[in-house]
């Protein structure tokens, strides 16, 4: 990573300093295939030409390639040494004229990280696959390029592949004399460019639409994935969900789809979840489902189609100036995505999810250490890359949610389609888009932006309620905290519900009342007079972005009767809440894991379902205090075996308490019980153990010895696919051997040899709860290396590496200690580095807290 990043001042600069007129990028990926020659990495051949103009003529700058070598380079017709002009990562330019042509012929490398153009060997076929991923600044590692979003142009790409291949990029291509040439693009930023090559299975389909003016729109569409999983590949559904999108951008946005076809390839060992680079969007392969899942998975892929989709508007057609104003596109396709979601397809229920699974992934950014405002300060790339977090995506979508409730839903779609109009295929700031939404709500948007977008933390909202002696609420209002470290109180919009058991024992609404919160305390003064309730939901309905909390007769209610809570959503909400008690040290974790036990099982919305069931394996391992987490990890076996016996054969209720049993599964019994259902002398009625759930099982026993290395090659052989490999690495790095955790910490610390996602694997094999005293000598070995790891490996593996390995599970006082004597010890370490050990400091901290809390409640 050195010598690679890319300082905002710098950008700005070189932005003030040219303008680009177009790329034009010729590679030749032939030698994707066959055995590689010599030593090094294996290399492609990368031309590119680049016509630019400067407004300082002489002035000197610099474009961005990371190669490992560079055969020619040019400008002006002027031949220039490699040597001298080529650092590594950027090649210095000198003496610029007013117009220039720079052209660099270079040898790039073929990724194995998931970051530029990553090569995938498939262990089933053996076929290759290639595709690109460049956010922030990947494109340099496959053509030299102005790697800023600013510095917008048209491309134009071709691609010399193997001949049994096919190619495909953002625009539409087709194959002449051996090489494939695509269509220019509008312009667009460097690193939504995008190539895919390979023997890829391929379906089309088309959407049509007559649009306002009379003319028709045609789209051609297209899905893509690996031969290997074509059986599994469900593009009907895929197809259904994008026409679905298109409509309803194209009814709510007045703005044609600007960029031809569209495609969408589901890709392997992808880093990310998906990426918007326009006509081509890439997704994770795992979308593709090789066994049964549950709707929440499905919704989740809908999600991210239209979250997708959102970007060929917001962030491609409109592009932020530079990753400071990144919420500007990802804050607004997550909120697009759920918004769509629930106005165009069959997932309803999406902001249910949203409310309470998404918004859990933004509280618990918010409180970390590194929190920072959803206009955050981006001083340079490696900021920017550790910036696509909770803050950006969920908080910001949280918060555009309550800005539509805030300007109304009319206002905020006007604003969006004058913005598209009057910023197309530009960059913009923060205030653009404040301008057109206060031009069409006529409100005053800077006020909200100084609140909402320009300061961190999240603020607990508290009911407090005073009853007369006839019963009925004589006073109720509204506390707002704010922590001492982010101590802005924020104004909300919020509805307080009020909730009592019917005849029927039915916990529902009874009143509800809209107030705007702002300061301290406020007056929910409509529903004074109201009968006493049993239960205060602030935040009803999840207007608004804040951590809810109740009053003692609320909670009272919830241990006793959560289960009878009939609404969905203010159901869903209230679980988020007690989950952030819980790791507020407010609610001992044994409190949490008994309340989804005792009332998980009448959850009808399975997303949520899902979510309770990764919420108490995480207070099992890191809020349970340390003499209780036997107990308690019994109860919650126990718990999920009754409830999977319980459930409806063969429904989705069944199956994910099937992978919540597996999680959580310890005593013999258990473990005899996962082995009989792999080997079929076990069953369960309805239950199918398809090849996925299989490995699911095969985890838990590998950690606990039932599973060895014999029983994994075998498995391995049943499936032997991508992602079978991948699932046998990690169960292999799971087993409970000290020989097998030196070898896995090697594969990933000491060598460069996995790829990104074996990378992954073994990481997340590595640690197992069950396995505290095996792993805990390498929390010494994990400060020793890091720094390094972060200088030699790129910044995708310094992430996983540096977050994955960390010594959570060697949870005590003295890896506290630990971690603050490293930071202290490395105060001028990348401030990236520093930023991943201090968030992973503070969840340890949190969860000493916790099992704090959870210790004094087992004594009383």
């Amino acid at each position: 990573m050195p010598g690679q990043n890319l300082s905002r001042d710098e950008a700005r600069e070189r932005a003030a300093l040219l303008s680009v007129d177009g790329y034009e990028v010729s590679l030749d990926v032939r030698s994707a295939v066959g055995d590689a020659q010599g030593e090094g990495p294996r290399t492609f051949r990368s031309v590119t030409t680049i016509r630019f103009r400067c407004n300082e003529p002489g002035a000197s700058s610099f474009a961005d390639l990371i190669a490992p070598s560079v055969t020619a380079v040019s400008l002006n017709g002027r031949d220039l040494d490699p040597s001298e002009v080529f650092d590594g990562s950027r090649i210095a330019l000198e003496d610029l004229a007013a117009d220039n042509e720079l052209v660099v012929d270079a040898q790039c490398a073929y990724s194995r990280t998931g970051e530029g153009l990553h090569r995938f060997v498939d262990p089933e076929d053996g076929e290759v696959y290639l595709y690109t991923q460049y956010e922030p600044a990947d494109s340099r590692r496959v053509f030299a390029n102005f790697e800023q979003p600013d510095l917008k142009a048209p491309f134009r790409f071709e691609v010399r592949a193997p001949e049994e291949w096919t190619v495909w990029s953002n625009g539409a291509g087709e194959l002449a004399d051996g090489v494939w040439r695509f269509a220019e693009t509008k312009p667009i930023s460097t690193y939504i460019t995008c190539v895919v090559a390979g023997p890829y299975h391929y379906v089309t389909d088309s959407y049509e639409r007559v649009l306002e003016d009379g003319t028709r729109l045609e789209i051609p569409l297209g899905a893509m994935c690996r031969k290997g999983l074509a059986p599994h590949f469900d593009a009907d559904d895929v197809f259904l969900i994008t026409k679905q999108g298109l409509d309803f951008f194209h009814d709510h946005f007045d703005y044609p789809y600007p960029f031809g076809k569209y495609d969408q390839a589901f890709v392997p060992e992808y880093n990310l979840g998906a990426m918007e680079n326009p006509g081509m969007v890439t997704f994770r392969e795992e979308y593709i489902f090789r066994g049964k899942v549950t709707r929440a998975s499905y919704e989740g892929r809908a999600n991210t189609i239209l979250h997708e989709m959102a970007h060929m508007w917001f962030g491609d057609l409109v592009t932020m100036e530079w990753w400071d104003d990144l919420w500007l596109k990802e804050s607004f396709a997550d909120f697009m995505g759920a918004f769509a979601n629930v106005g165009a397809t069959r997932f309803k229920d999406a902001w249910i999810t949203f409310a309470n699974r998404r918004k859990a992934w933004a509280y618990r950014a918010d409180q970390l250490p590194s929190t920072h405002p959803i206009t955050a300060d981006i001083r340079d790339l490696e900021d920017a890359k550790l910036n696509f977090d909770g803050i950006t995506y969920a908080k910001g979508a949280s918060v555009l949610k309550q800005l539509v409730a805030y300007v109304g839903e009319d206002a905020f779609m006007e604003g969006a389609r004058r913005y598209f109009k009057r910023h197309a295929y530009g960059n913009t700031r923060l205030g653009d888009l404040l301008s057109v939404l206060e031009e069409t709500s006529g409100r005053d948007m800077a006020a909200w932006a100084r609140s909402w977008l320009q300061t961190a933390g999240v603020n607990s909202l508290t009911p407090q309620v005073l009853l007369s002696a006839e019963g009925r609420i004589d006073e109720l209002a509204v506390v707002q905290e704010a922590a001492e470290s982010h101590p802005e109180l924020r104004p909300h919009r919020v509805a307080v519900g009020l909730y009592r058991r019917t005849g029927e024992g039915a916990l529902e609404r009874y009143a509800r009342a809209e107030v705007d919160v702002d300061g301290p305390r406020t007056v929910v003064a409509e529903l004074a007079g109201a009968e006493a309730p049993e239960l205060v939901l602030v935040n009803d309905d999840d207007l608004t972005y804040c951590k809810t909390r109740f009053d003692e007769t609320s909670l009272a209610t919830l241990r006793e009767h959560l289960g009878s809570l009939t609404d969905p959503l203010a159901r869903a909400l209230c679980w988020s809440a007690l989950w952030n008690m819980t790791r507020d040290a407010l609610l001992p974790a044994r409190d949490f894991t008994a309340l989804v036990l005792r009332f998980g099982g009448r959850e009808s919305d399975i997303g949520v379902l899902q979510m309770l069931h990764a919420w108490a394996e995480s207070a099992l391992v890191h809020y349970v205090a340390p003499e209780g987490r036997e107990a308690v990890g019994r109860l919650l076996g126990e718990g999920a075996l009754r409830e999977l016996r319980d459930a409806a054969p063969g429904g989705e209720q069944q199956l994910a308490w099937a992978r919540f049993f597996a999680t959580v599964a310890s005593d013999e019994a258990e473990l005899r019980l996962l082995r009989g259902l792999l080997e079929g002398t076990e069953r369960i009625d309805g239950l199918d153990v398809d090849q996925e759930l299989r490995w699911t099982f095969l985890e838990p026993l590998a950690a606990h010895g039932e599973a060895d290395e014999g029983v994994l090659a075998a498995e391995l052989a049943r499936d032997d696919t991508a992602s079978g490999k991948r699932h046998q690495v990690r169960c292999l790095a799971a087993r409970p051997s000290a020989a097998v955790k030196a070898q896995a910490w090697a594969q990933v610390v000491e060598s460069d040899a996995l790829s990104n996602a074996l990378v992954e694997a073994t990481i997340a094999g590595f640690a197992q709860p069950s396995q505290r005293e095996l792993v805990a000598p390498y929390a010494e070995k994990y400060f020793a290396a890091i720094e390094r790891v972060w200088s030699e490996r790129s910044i995708q593996i310094g992430m996983d590496v540096v977050r994955g390995l960390f010594p959570a599970l060697r949870d005590s006082q003295d890896t506290l200690d630990a971690t603050d004597a490293w930071l202290s010890a490395h105060e001028k370490a990348a401030p990236a580095l520093r930023r991943l050990v201090l968030e992973a400091r503070d969840d340890l901290a949190r969860a000493l807290r916790g099992q704090a809390c959870d210790a004094a409640a087992a004594t009383r």
